[in-house]
């Protein structure tokens, strides 16, 4: 199981982890109940997204540097579109380019209960349908 934790945290940051084929591994050797997968990959995941809206954060303090690559107006172009339509794209943090989604919203500083709910939406929800495709229940 803490391999299980370690690679849904991974794969939720710029590292290259990949924890569907640990999970899908778990789940078909039968050991532990797919919820208490679910629970601990969700988890996991989460936090990892958690890592990477904090590496925005951090990432943001160093907008005014001669080598930061957005201008001021990029940014607050970035800021309006997000503030309409992006929240809502936290929901795709489970997709391969969901990393970025994270890093963006640390970046333009989204509400961190927000984030947290939604991105915990998003990784719980695939992991529910990795679970029961994995059974076999789903094609």
């Amino acid at each position: 199981m803490f391999t299980l934790f370690v690679a849904a945290l991974g794969a939720a940051t710029v590292l290259p982890f990949q924890s569907e084929v640990v999970f899908a591994a778990l789940q078909v050797a039968g050991d532990y109940p797919a919820w208490l997968l679910v629970l601990v990959a969700s988890v996991g995941n989460t936090l990892g997204s958690v890592v990477t809206y904090l590496m925005g954060v951090w990432f943001e303090h160093f907008r005014h540097r001669r080598w930061f690559p957005f201008t001021e107006a990029q940014l607050d172009r970035a800021q309006r579109w997000y503030n309409r339509w992006g929240l809502w794209s936290l929901l795709l943090t489970w997709a391969p380019f969901g990393d970025a989604i994270a890093l963006a919203a640390g970046v333009l500083r989204t509400p961190w209960p927000v984030f947290v709910l939604l991105v915990a939406v998003a990784k719980t929800g695939r992991y529910i349908i990795l679970a029961l495709a994995t059974a076999g229940l789903i094609g």
